[in-house]
């Protein structure tokens, strides 16, 4: 069923920053290029639809597939993918402004301009160099999705059967330290259950979930957090910021991918494979995807509040992330109205939501520049 948000949900989207963890424009325009300042037939996010829906300082997530951290060219691509943003900026400064603050956010929020903060997600390009991670601050990056979906130099992933370092490696932990003290984020998104539990007893700021929802509600996915870890994320003072992606928030769609996978590996087909889109154009039409709902979304949210209290929710949509996985009425970015509505309807109030929206992560953000301008 479609929602249709009420004045009251339309007008705390427009009133309040909205803050998503994390977005995949810069990797989606660096594969098939498009301009998203004005309205695109493609993808989940453009400036359109982001103002429809409120949406005023997206994470762009400069990502960097697990692949680079053995072929090379990590740097590079970083690089690129936040020139990428820079020309984005530099194409619409009436519409867009980069953010390297929270005064930056503010700022243009005041504007009437998106801001586009910037974080990373995989730490292979800091390729064990202390002086990358000073380069990528200047650059603007602002939280560090230590690992993705493999073992990296830094840390090992909740993806990857083989635990390389059982946790951070000896590099990882000493990155930590110097995130801490510059001013990046610890985002602990795709790291295995004891690089988290490693990287909470190190960091002496806050930490984020960029993108991650409960694994309560998805037995089995180490993607998710459980609830000893959100209780420990939330005594660091840190945020869940929820994923959207339906294989993320319900235990159907997790069952449909887990089976598509492996009729994959039974045909040997791989995405790099010419026949793959076909094979899973056929899948899905003879075995259609198991969309969640938004009521789903909330009953994560819902979790987490009744779990640790309200100041340890955001929201990480993972838009352009997640491809065609998105639950109903939580499609695109002109969708965060939606949001508030269920939970306008669940009891939450206009100040939690307006907590859950940006003030849990601002406050996080600001905790952060504080620790780093204090050492």
């Amino acid at each position: 069923m479609a929602v249709t948000p009420s004045e009251q949900a339309i007008k705390l989207a427009k009133e309040t920053i909205i803050v998503d963890g994390h977005i995949d424009v810069p990797y989606r325009i660096n594969d098939t290029w498009e301009d998203v300042s004005r309205a695109t037939d493609g993808g989940d996010f453009d400036y359109p639809r982001a103002v429809q829906g409120g949406l005023n300082a997206p994470f762009m997530s400069i990502y960097i597939p697990a692949s680079y951290e053995t072929s090379g060219d990590s740097v590079q691509l970083a690089n690129r993918l936040i020139d990428s943003m820079e020309a984005l900026v530099g194409r619409a400064p009436d519409k867009f402004a980069l953010a390297h603050s929270v005064a930056d956010v503010e700022k243009a929020f005041a504007e009437g301009k998106i801001a586009l903060p910037l974080g990373m997600e995989n730490g292979t390009p800091i390729q064990g160099s202390l002086d990358n991670l000073r380069h990528f601050y200047e650059r603007g990056i602002r939280y560090i999705t230590l690992a993705h979906s493999q073992a990296n130099h830094i840390s090992d992933s909740s993806y990857d059967l083989r635990r390389k370092w059982n946790g951070l490696s000896d590099f990882g932990k000493e990155l930590v330290v110097e995130m801490n003290k510059l001013g990046v984020m610890v985002d602990i998104s795709h790291v295995s259950d004891d690089a988290f539990y490693q990287a909470a007893e190190i960091s002496k700021a806050p930490m984020i979930a960029s993108h991650s929802s409960i694994r309560q509600f998805t037995p089995g996915f180490e993607r998710n957090m459980d609830d000893k870890m959100i209780k420990k994320l939330a005594e660091n003072g840190g945020v869940i910021m929820i994923n959207f992606g339906s294989s993320f928030v319900s235990k159907q769609a997790r069952q449909w991918n887990d089976q598509f996978s492996s009729k994959m590996e039974e045909k040997d087909l791989s995405w790099s494979d010419p026949q793959a889109e076909t094979f899973s154009k056929q899948y899905r039409q003879n075995n259609p995807y198991p969309f969640a709902s938004l009521e789903l979304v909330l009953d994560h949210i819902d979790h987490v509040r009744d779990l640790v209290g309200i100041d340890h929710i955001g929201i990480g949509s993972d838009y352009d992330g997640v491809g065609d996985s998105l639950p109903e009425n939580l499609k695109d970015v002109s969708t965060y109205p939606n949001l508030v509505q269920g939970l306008l309807d669940r009891g939450y109030s206009d100040a939690d939501i307006r907590k859950i929206l940006s003030g849990n992560l601002l406050r996080v953000w600001r905790e952060v520049e504080a620790y780093a301008a204090a050492h």
